[in-house]
């Protein structure tokens, strides 16, 4: 199911960006700057979802305690434990399967964005989607870019914008194309992982 639908059922992309950033981190505590961060909404936008989160039951309050490593004058790390406020997913959440069910088995990103998005970073040769974007958990990364004259800034934005879209972080690898065919060509452990299991090439000018 594509995620424009989702957002017509649902009412708004906003929403949609909430909902798989709680159902992807379901330990993490999120405070509400942060959840507009990450999803790249705007503060009165998240605080009116959060707002009808905590409403239904789909989110908590909480409070936990974390490490809190202090480097001392001496060079020392101490580490004071202190208590944090923020929003949760709420695990007994009746209707968390089937939201589950509907929301993270629909594709986060349009196959067509994707390219579109890297377009702009470099001359790319080998796109290669995996983990996140396939439902598999045992990728060794979400995505793997092959290209030359990569733009640094204009990669970590278009990444960026993809992890706000699909609610997690991504673990991704880049190189240039004279790199991997080597690397390839010595069947490198990381490369042929990534090769010999699960995977989508939605560009491959490499033909591998």
């Amino acid at each position: 199911m594509p995620i424009g639908i989702l957002e017509k059922l649902f009412g708004s992309a906003a929403r949609i960006k909430i909902i798989r950033l709680f159902l992807l981190n379901p330990d993490s505590l999120f405070a509400p700057k942060e959840i507009a961060r990450r999803c790249k909404v705007v503060p009165g936008a998240a605080r009116r979802e959060i707002a009808l989160f905590k409403k239904i039951g789909f989110i908590k309050q909480k409070t936990e305690t974390v490490d809190d490593l202090i480097k001392l004058k001496n060079g020392k790390i101490k580490n004071k434990k202190k208590k944090v406020q923020g929003l949760k997913l709420n695990e007994f959440f009746p209707l968390l399967r089937p939201l589950k069910n509907l929301v993270l088995n629909a594709a986060p990103i349009d196959r067509g964005e994707i390219l579109k998005s890297f377009k702009r970073v470099g001359k790319m040769k080998l796109i290669i989607l995996s983990g996140i974007f396939i439902q598999s958990d045992d990728s060794r990364v979400d995505l793997l870019l092959v290209g030359d004259s990569v733009k640094k800034g204009a990669l970590e934005r278009a990444v960026s914008s993809m992890e706000a879209e699909i609610g997690k972080e991504l673990t991704y690898s880049v190189f240039g194309a004279k790199e991997f065919l080597y690397r390839l060509g010595m069947y490198d452990r990381f490369v042929r992982d990534i090769l010999d299991y699960p995977h989508e090439k939605i560009l491959n000018r490499l033909e591998i």
